[in-house]
């Protein structure tokens, strides 16, 4: 025995498809909107009047020969070894600002010690997770930042 097909039976199956596709786009659109971690600037115009300062002091960072290697020290503590291509940096200071990547955590300033060398580690531990640092370092009349990620 066969059945025939009716418009009943469309009825059907073009709810189910359309209910699918929708179900489908309210999940994929709930999370975008709960994982979204902000905007990179808030007025892309007036970031764009500050992007020549941002060239030149990027030039004045490059000339200095600074470079950063960020690792852990076991307990969670970031550890900042500052490299100069010519001379040291005995006596520079560090400070950084912990973002997490997705904003789920508050950022966390960071205060660096002196290890010796030209070591620095922080006062206190970081929560396990990815980190983003934004590491500033400051000898002399010489600052330079740095950005680098730490899986803490």
């Amino acid at each position: 025995m066969t059945r025939t097909f009716t418009g009943w039976h469309m009825l059907g199956i073009m709810l189910a498809m359309f209910g699918t596709i929708i179900a489908v786009n309210l999940i994929m659109a709930t999370y975008a909107i709960r994982t979204f971690g902000g905007t990179v600037v808030d007025n892309s115009y007036v970031a764009s009047q500050d992007f020549n300062h941002w060239l030149a002091e990027a030039r004045a960072q490059k000339a200095l020969g600074w470079t950063i290697a960020v690792t852990e020290d076991g307990t969670h503590r970031p550890v900042v070894a500052i490299r100069a291509r010519a001379g040291s940096l005995e006596g520079a200071t560090v400070h950084a600002v912990a973002i997490h990547p997705l904003g789920r955590a508050p950022m966390r300033d960071i205060v660096f010690t002196p290890m010796g060398g030209d070591r620095h580690i922080a006062t206190w531990p970081l929560p396990a997770g990815r980190w983003l640092l934004r590491i500033t370092v400051r000898q002399g009349g010489h600052t330079a930042s740095f950005d680098d990620e730490l899986k803490a």
